[in-house]
């Protein structure tokens, strides 16, 4: 077997010795590391097919797997490859807080419990009452029925919200959201973050605010009044202390519009509480408007501040129709003779019918005058606040009569009417405020403003040009209003106000009235000035707006002593 074995290597040529030799030499310097020089046997026959048949296994495999996937079950495949997408999601922006005057918040930012499924903090309110309309209330982002979001930002609805709305929104940022087809968040990307809101703060004092609210709601309880407005001021720069007005909304309810059954009553209510009354409330003046009268005629120089009108409860103009029925213009009382800081004092109507439209020998300013000074302190016509939903007013002259009745002409009694600020007479609390501010500042009209630093508005003021003299009597006479006539719940100890009150009858049967209270304090170096309305009480009340600001100085007396100290 041996010899057979080696019998067949020698098939063929010989090999000679030194052949071997030569090859184990590697004469040519192969890189035997590299297998260099070796001699390459070919791939067997039966080796080349079996790797053929491999190959063809593999690609018959895949042919028939790319078949499957493309073919059989390529729709489903389709389908669910749509869900498996790449989203870009809002990254909601932290609104800007809400602070008063001394840092107490008002509005905030509340995050939510992980069973919340708003992917954005929610806006929470103070529950202290009397803020609704000097915050307002905003609208959240909103989804589709798919998850999408549609309204990507909070949205202000009213007052600050509504105002500064961009300064408090800031700027959202944004997510790319990875699903998968079962809609799984698989993974997320941070593309660009938030720009949180800007924090504002208020020139409102929240204690003043809150409690001025509440002595308005006992007033209310107490004599059947059904809606109201107060505001304090600064006289200096405009800026307003506190700003109230009832019925009000929920801010909270409206943002989260959650309970449909409250908005509902909110929408039908007909005591309106979707209005703020302290801008939006357009009121018969009534007496308040007496101090202008008053500027207006020693301006013009129709009466000495001396001179005495005797009211013996009211005056008659014959009737050139019928003599025998004079039109009778009454007073509110007989109050014998009265000077102009006294006529003031007491609101003694028949002294400004005599210096607003003349009687007997006693000249009046007329209609024209009584306009143009009233204009002059703002009254009439918007004060730029602020806050929205801000109306005009209106005092009535010939052309308004003419307009609104059918071309009648204007007579002697409508100016006198409009002397005491009654017939078509219409104010905003906001624009009394400022006005009364005006003769505070011996004719400097400061621009009200709810944001506390507010250069512009702070700057750009009004002048009315007068006599310095005859701001000091008509200050007087409101002075003598506390002191001697029906301001007496303000005349306390530790503050010295000056103040005009008023009433205007309001309904078809007049048994209803609106009651006015505005003034300023300290009397000797004015910083504040106020205007309390209530609305809609009955005419034999014997308790006013007075109250309120008389209960709201008593709490100012221990709880905010700053207010009284004079500059």
């Amino acid at each position: 077997m041996r010899f057979t074995f080696f019998k067949k290597r020698r098939i063929g040529s010989e090999i000679a010795p030194e052949e071997i030799f030569l090859d184990s030499y590697n004469s040519p310097d192969f890189d035997t590391q590299q297998f260099e020089g070796r001699i390459e046997r070919p791939i067997s026959k039966r080796a080349g097919w079996g790797l053929g048949i491999f190959f063809s296994v593999i690609g018959i495999v895949f042919i028939w797997q790319l078949g499957t996937l493309q073919i059989v079950k390529g729709e489903s495949y389709y389908e669910a490859g749509k869900n498996n997408s790449l989203e870009r999601q809002p990254l909601f922006a932290d609104r800007g807080i809400i602070y008063d005057r001394n840092g107490v918040e008002l509005a905030w930012n509340t995050e939510q419990d992980e069973a919340d499924t708003d992917s954005f903090p929610h806006r929470s309110y103070t529950e202290t009452k009397g803020f609704a309309h000097i915050l307002g209330y905003v609208s959240y982002p909103s989804k589709d029925a798919s998850g999408r979001y549609w309204q990507k930002e909070f949205i202000g609805k009213d007052s600050v919200e509504k105002v500064y709305n961009n300064r408090l929104a800031g700027e959202n940022g944004s997510v790319i959201i990875e699903t998968n087809a079962r809609n799984e968040v698989t993974g997320q990307n941070v593309v660009n973050p938030p720009k949180h809101g800007e924090n504002l703060y208020l020139a409102v004092d929240s204690r003043i605010q809150s409690k001025m609210h509440e002595a308005m709601l006992l007033m209310a309880d107490t004599a059947g009044f059904t809606g109201g407005a107060g505001i304090m001021m600064d006289v200096a720069n405009g800026e307003i202390i506190a700003l109230t007005s009832f019925p009000e909304y929920d801010s909270n309810i409206l943002s989260r519009g959650s309970d449909k059954k409250v908005i509902a009553s909110y929408i039908t209510d007909k005591g309106r509480p979707f209005m703020n009354r302290a801008v939006s409330g357009l009121y018969t003046p009534g007496s308040i408007v007496k101090p202008f009268v008053a500027l207006s005629a020693l301006t013009e120089g129709v009466i000495s501040p001396l001179k005495q009108i005797l009211s013996t409860g009211s005056i008659s103009i014959p009737n050139p129709y019928d003599p025998s029925k004079p039109t009778i213009f009454k007073d509110n009382k007989a109050h014998g003779y009265v000077d102009m800081r006294h006529a003031l004092a007491v609101s003694s109507n028949v002294y400004f019918y005599s210096i607003g439209g003349g009687y007997g020998d006693q000249k009046g300013v007329g209609i024209d005058n009584i306009k143009k000074y009233s204009q002059m302190f703002g009254i009439g016509k918007k004060t730029g606040i602020d806050l929205p939903a801000e109306v005009d007013g209106n005092i009535p002259d010939p052309a308004w009569k003419e307009k609104n009745f059918k071309g009648e002409k204007w007579r002697i009694g409508d100016t006198y009417n409009t002397s005491i600020g009654q017939y078509g007479y219409q104010v905003t609390p906001i624009q009394m405020v400022r006005a009364i501010a005006g003769i505070a500042n011996n004719g400097v009209l400061p621009n009200p403003h709810v944001l506390k630093g507010d250069i512009q508005k702070e700057e750009n003021k009004e002048i009315v040009s007068l006599s310095q003299e005859h701001f000091t009597i008509v200050k007087e006479g409101m002075r003598l209003m506390v002191t001697e006539g029906s301001g007496a719940r303000l005349n306390v100890p530790y503050v010295k106000v000056a103040a005009k009150s008023g009433t205007a009858q309001v309904g078809v049967s007049k048994n209803r009235m609106n009651a006015w209270i505005v003034g300023f304090f300290p009397y000797e170096k004015p910083r504040y000035a106020f205007t309390i309305l209530m609305e809609n009480g009955p005419s034999s009340n014997q308790l006013g707006a007075s109250f309120v600001m008389g209960e709201l100085l008593r709490y100012m007396e221990t709880e905010t002593p700053e207010y009284f100290e004079t500059l």
